[in-house]
């Protein structure tokens, strides 16, 4: 059995900073990790590779400084890394990056392919379920437990509104997964001596035969034009005292805004 797990390379919310001037992100300085939500991706391969002896390999789009989060997840017990890097993948919204995710997959070979439910820096949750589409297989979303897994079927519990349905599948499948499923493992030391040592696969549009047209900002059908910190509002009242002290001060408040 083959897995590729799918990982992003995002800035550390805790430090990020927004440009008054501009409304953009500031990444000059900021620190970079792992997606959180792929992280328990990486750890669902690895168990999954643990209980069948399957060939894990972990894919990410990204400048060459993402080859760092690439080694991380080797020194996890991952056994293969591929980094897609080209100009041409620069500016790509949820659906270029699916459809340049989703060639490389295919380039690569799976059986099952695992994302986080979503980034932490977009929270679209489209990238997964738009990769399943590009390849033409299912997809299960929002994973939170792995029931059972063989080399020809897996069933998954899954998270619904109000509660969650169990649902088998037979490979290839895509799984993206919530952080309810588990506890990524430390790196050990091993790993990470291996992590320094090993070669990351680069590959690019042309080892994809991609077109240009398709790929990053010209092959994106929505841009972002601006990001903006929500405006602060000073006109917030604190109540304090009992739950019944509470309660009268709130009626009294309501009822002199003539909201009762």
């Amino acid at each position: 059995m083959k897995i590729i797990v799918c990982i992003k390379q995002v800035p550390d919310t805790s430090e990020v900073r927004i440009n008054p001037e501009t409304n953009t992100l500031i990444r000059d300085g900021v620190p970079s990790i792992i997606n959180p939500y792929d992280m328990h991706a990486v750890e669902a391969a690895l168990w999954i590779k643990d209980t069948l002896g399957a060939d894990l390999t972990v894919l990410t789009m990204g400048p060459p400084q993402a080859e760092t989060a690439l080694r991380e997840t080797i020194a996890m017990g991952a056994d293969n890394a591929v980094l897609l890097t080209d100009r041409a993948f620069a500016g790509s919204d949820t659906w270029a990056t699916a459809h340049t995710l989703a060639a490389a997959v295919k380039f690569i070979g799976a059986d099952i392919i695992i994302c986080g439910k979503q980034a932490i820096d977009g929270d679209t949750a489209q990238v997964g379920p738009a990769i399943a589409e590009f390849l033409d297989i299912p997809h299960i979303s929002y994973v939170s437990m792995i029931v059972s897994v063989s080399t020809d079927s897996i069933t998954v519990r899954r998270l619904m509104d109000e509660g969650y349905d169990v649902v088998e599948a037979t490979p290839p499948i895509l799984l993206t997964v919530v952080k309810e499923l588990n506890q990524p493992r430390m790196a050990s030391l091993k790993g990470k001596i291996r992590a320094k040592k090993i070669e990351i696969r680069k590959l690019t549009h042309n080892d994809l035969s991609l077109d240009d047209k398709d790929l990053g900002l010209k092959g994106s059908p929505t841009q972002v034009k601006n990001i903006f910190a929500p405006e602060q509002k000073k006109d917030r009242i604190v109540i304090a005292g009992s739950a019944q002290d509470q309660a009268d001060e709130l009626i009294s408040i309501l009822r002199a805004i003539k909201c009762i």
